[in-house]
């Protein structure tokens, strides 16, 4: 299984996203592939030491190198989250991307 943290700036709005994810993941009956996890970017570091891939809340874009940073010793990705999806709710486009971007690092080893 793979566990993916989505972080906002307080949590809610990475919460509503992360709920439509899994509602996505069940009719996809992916559900035993894939744990979206949601917080605050202010409690990445409980969840460093167990998560495959953080994305995160297109409003906190300017983040993104910092994270990027934190998380390169533990060869964590990090991308942020498109802003039409992120705004649509569209857990569907997340995982979709999701799964996109552990193909690619697979045809990379």
């Amino acid at each position: 299984m793979k566990k993916i943290l989505i972080v906002c700036g307080a949590g809610a709005s990475s919460g509503f996203m992360a709920k439509n994810i899994r509602l996505e993941l069940k009719k996809r009956g992916m559900t035993a592939d894939f744990e979206f996890i949601a917080r605050s970017d202010t409690e990445l570091d409980e969840y460093i030491d167990s998560i495959d891939m953080l994305l995160i809340g297109p409003h906190l874009r300017y983040m993104l190198q910092g994270m990027t940073e934190y998380c390169k010793p533990y060869h964590i990705p990090v991308y942020v989250i498109d802003q039409n999806a992120y705004g649509a709710l569209d857990g569907g486009a997340i995982i979709d991307f999701v799964i996109q971007k552990f193909k690619e690092k697979e045809n990379c080893i």
